[in-house]
């Protein structure tokens, strides 16, 4: 059972960290234990610790929250409240101080786990997966519980398993997820490491055994993430001081930043297709069934099979078997976990019976995995046209609308454009946005704004001739409308619908 904490012992925490600006407790209520911390007014309990975070928060949040039974507020702004005298904690940093309270209140859960960081601008989820799978091959010959993952698909923790619609969660989350991995007598924990989680102090205070550094490119470039690549890329290196051991691929851009910001970390390692690498990969072939390639290191020269399509798996594979050399798990549950790694809604490939017509669905989101995904498909289908349905986000990572229009209207015969979590921007701004960028490279495009139609124009406009790629949005059946994740069909199940695979 958990350790609880006073409120005092709590100011104590955060006033060592300098957080604290000003406070207004009573000494009864400062002696009275946390039973509960909260920043969402829906989930509060007796005796909860709430707090009050975000810039669209308002005053009604803390209200609900007091009369439901929060005791203590933690802000940075101090409420009138009608006048009511409510014990606070007045902070000048709010992220951090719900960090070092949520590590406080799970009791370090954290690090009771062998704990593994992904971070990169592409291959996070893909990664995170291969690791999942070679530690649950693992742990199965021990007779022990299946890992845990936190990624930007799916979240498992011996307690919740659910779709996710954030990289990273906030820290109280986080914590929470952690906490139910160790209740539920799981040891490892594979999760995706994004920049916004480490430039705002969402993992402030968590040290994992291994982190993997896959590679950098531009991207998440807007007001409301990184103001510059600077910005953005100096976050991601912020994981260095987070991590015990770090396996770092030795092709990613800026090598040199990366590697001298990597002395922060006590051991490193790396990967890659060089021979310069510790993990060194050679010898990869395409082949009907999915890629091959061969892994050599002090302790083992092994070949490796990948069921996944995408020659850039190939470094993602050799990121896990990395991080698994560190972990110190046996080499032949690294062949067992690549060879049967799935990755839901990561270059899947469907084929209609009738007409031959193949399209691949991807979570391609970026610069980096857009050239990938192309450059992928071109390769392995050297003979086919290509076209493309996507979108792009609302109010953020405002680049990317050129740098995939660029792209997509470079080695596209047709563009759909259409919604992909538009939040409170009109999808057809973007779009149209977009359109600007695939029109420059002389290719065609056609804006469809419902994202079911536009994969159903797609398909019934191709041939046996055709590779349809469909990025974004994968397996997810939600969408970003207003500031609500709406429930929608995802675009595998259109797929299968529209290529008579499967009905709805």
């Amino acid at each position: 059972m958990n350790k609880t904490y006073n409120i005092s012992e709590y100011i104590s925490l955060l006033e060592k960290e300098g957080l604290v600006v000003e406070t207004s407790v009573p000494q009864d209520v400062a002696d009275r234990a946390v039973k509960y911390v909260s920043y969402d007014s829906n989930d509060i309990e007796a005796d909860t610790l709430f707090i009050c975070k975000g810039s669209q928060f308002l005053e009604k949040y803390l209200n609900d929250s007091l009369n439901k039974g929060a005791f203590v507020y933690v802000s940075e702004i101090k409420y009138e409240l009608g006048g009511k005298d409510v014990p606070y904690i007045l902070v000048n940093d709010v992220r951090k101080a719900m960090a070092i309270i949520a590590d406080t209140f799970y009791n370090q859960a954290w690090d009771k786990l062998n704990l593994v960081g992904i971070t990169g601008t592409k291959g996070k989820s893909s990664t995170t997966y291969f690791m999942k799978y070679i530690i649950d091959d693992y742990l199965k010959t021990l007779n022990k519980p299946e890992s845990a993952i936190i990624s930007s698909i799916d979240t498992y923790d011996g307690v919740t398993n659910e779709e996710s619609h954030i990289t990273t969660p906030e820290s109280l989350v986080l914590h929470r997820h952690f906490d139910n991995a160790v209740k539920s007598g799981i040891e490892y924990l594979s999760m995706e490491v994004s920049s916004q989680a480490l430039k705002y102090d969402r993992v402030m205070g968590v040290t994992y055994d291994v982190a993997s550094f896959l590679n950098i490119g531009i991207d998440h470039i807007s007001a409301i993430e990184h103001p510059t690549f600077d910005d953005y890329l100096k976050s991601k290196m912020l994981v260095f001081k987070h991590c015990k051991a770090v396996c770092i691929n030795l092709h990613t851009d800026y090598l040199d930043m990366v590697m001298e910001a990597a002395k922060a970390t006590p051991k490193v390692l790396t990967f890659g297709l060089t021979e310069e690498a510790d993990i060194c990969g050679y010898d990869v072939k395409v082949t009907e069934d999915g890629i091959t390639f061969k892994a050599k290191c002090d302790k083992f020269d092994q070949e490796f099979k990948l069921a996944i399509p995408g020659m850039f798996n190939v470094d993602n594979a050799l990121a896990a078997i990395a991080a698994s050399y560190v972990l110190g798990i046996p080499v032949e549950h690294m062949y067992n976990g690549l060879a049967k790694a799935h990755v839901s809604g990561r270059m899947e490939i469907f084929t209609s019976k009738e007409t031959g017509v193949k399209v691949i669905v991807d979570y391609a989101h970026n610069q980096m995995s857009f050239e990938a995904l192309f450059q992928s498909t071109l390769t392995q289908f050297p003979d086919k046209k290509i076209t493309i349905v996507f979108g792009c986000p609302g109010y953020k990572a405002l680049g990317r609308r050129k740098e995939l229009g660029d792209i997509a209207g470079k080695y596209s015969k047709k563009v759909y454009l259409t919604e992909e979590d538009a939040g409170k921007e009109p999808v057809i701004n973007i779009c149209e946005e977009i359109a600007t960028h695939v029109k420059e490279q002389g290719c065609e495009y056609e804006i469809i704004l419902d994202r079911g139609e536009a994969i159903k124009k797609a398909i019934d406009e191709a041939d046996k001739d055709t590779i349809i790629l469909l990025t974004g949005k994968g397996r997810e059946t939600r969408q970003k409308r207003g500031s609500e994740y709406i429930e929608v069909i995802s675009d595998v199940a259109y797929v299968e619908e529209f290529l008579g695979l499967k009905c709805l």
